[in-house]
Formats: C-alpha cells, sequence, structure tokens
C-alpha cells in the first residue's frame, strides 16, 4: 500500500513538475504584434506546446509556431529579441536553456 502511494506520488510530482517547465511569465518591453494580434507592453503568460507558443495577457491569447533550441548553459534571464517592426524573433528562458525562435510566418 505505501509503495503505491509513493509510486502514485511521484507520479504526479513528474506531470507539475513537466507542465510548470511549459509555462513560464515574459516581460514585453514594447507593444508586440503577433499573427495580427498585439499585446500591450508588460507581462504576459507564455505556454510551449508542441512546436507552438502561446501568449495570454489578460483575456487577450494569441498562437505562434515556434522552434526551440537548448543552448548549452543557462540563461541568467528571460530576455525576449524584437525586430524592428516590434514583431518577436526570439525568446530565452532564464533559469533554462531553452531558446525560443519565432518562425517568419508566425510573426506576421
Amino acid at each position: 500500500m505505501i509503495k503505491r502511494f509513493v509510486l502514485l506520488f511521484s507520479a504526479i510530482s513528474l506531470a507539475v513538475v513537466a507542465s510548470a517547465a511549459n509555462t513560464f511569465r515574459v516581460d514585453l518591453y514594447q507593444p508586440t504584434t503577433i499573427n495580427g494580434t498585439t499585446l500591450k507592453a508588460g507581462e504576459a503568460k507564455a505556454e510551449i506546446q508542441e512546436g507552438k507558443i502561446v501568449l495570454r495577457q489578460g483575456k487577450t491569447s494569441v498562437e505562434a509556431s515556434i522552434k526551440v533550441e537548448n543552448n548549452k548553459d543557462k540563461y541568467s534571464f528571460t530576455s525576449v529579441g524584437y525586430r524592428d517592426d516590434h514583431k518577436i524573433k526570439d525568446i530565452c528562458i532564464g533559469g533554462t536553456t531553452t531558446h525560443i525562435f519565432f518562425e517568419d510566418s508566425a510573426s506576421n
């Protein structure tokens, strides 16, 4: 009985950790346009889902295609790279080795 409880607790813990790793907070430093939707400067929640990212800010939500790569070193802080036209180029997630590249068609 105790072994089952420990196994169940371990499985639940791993599921929570795995889902938390795909969700993070990002600060947008300027109005940002993704797929024709503009997000205001400020905090947004981001979630990575199988080659896509969903950014949520209040009631506004937008999805974009991405490519995820891993760096050999961890990033010290989360940073957002912009193109000249206020579209996101990439995001580096602080405390991880994850580097997200927005696909050109997703930034239109």
